[in-house]
């Protein structure tokens, strides 16, 4: 598929992973796409911890079953009814966990480009991953981003230094299909904004003229 159609197909996996193991030559492609991605001064501030022990999988979901049950039960009432039936991650279906970290260290303490928005640095990272997610939407490979967790559990559980961010758990892994209408939207808990509502003419509240719906 071409990017455009990798990007309408793309979808955040939850309940689509077949169960069955990525193989090496395709996390490979996926890792070697995130790799590529433009980074601010050329920093390439990324890591990626690749995870595949069934214990530490497991011991992740756990944690995170943790932190769902206390955003659930800080809901109101609606809305906890409303989020009880979506799932949040695929931790242990999908069987490979892409821990994406973010080191601002990288490239000395000058780096052309984050001078004044210290914030690319994240940037570039998120860069990156939306290179994995295409690369892997066209290889027909699923990947749900977890982000239901407390950062120090997660850095302990996989060894990151203090000074590196953790930016995202992502679950990796094929699928059965792809959804296609978001899980967010066929349970009813938010419905995509249409365009003409995000673009702004000249000066910001200035709406958009387009039309699109």
């Amino acid at each position: 598929m071409d990017v455009f159609e990798a990007i309408r197909a793309r979808r955040d996996v939850r309940n689509e992973f077949s169960g069955e193991l990525i193989d090496e030559d395709r996390l490979t492609r996926l890792l070697r796409a995130a790799h590529s991605a433009p980074s601010v001064g050329n920093t390439q501030p990324w890591d990626f911890v690749v995870v595949q022990d069934p214990a530490t999988l497991a011991a992740f979901a756990a944690h995170v079953g943790q932190c769902r049950d206390d955003f659930a039960r800080s809901l109101p009432e609606d809305r906890r009814e409303t989020f009880n039936p979506i799932v949040i991650e695929g931790i242990e279906s999908s069987r490979t966990g892409v821990v994406v970290t973010y080191d601002p260290t990288r490239g000395g303490a000058n780096i052309l480009g984050r001078h004044t928005i210290d914030e690319t640095g994240h940037l570039s990272v998120a860069l990156a991953i939306q290179n994995l997610w295409l690369a892997a939407t066209s290889e027909g490979v699923g990947v749900g981003w977890v982000s239901f967790y407390r950062e120090p559990a997660l850095r302990e559980l996989v060894g990151v230094p203090e000074h590196v961010h953790i930016v995202a758990w992502l679950c990796v892994g094929p699928v059965t299909r792809f959804q296609e209408v978001p899980d967010l939207e066929r349970f009813g808990w938010r419905d995509r904004r249409p365009l003409s509502a995000a673009v702004h003419r000249e000066r910001f509240g200035n709406g958009d003229v387009t039309g699109d719906r």
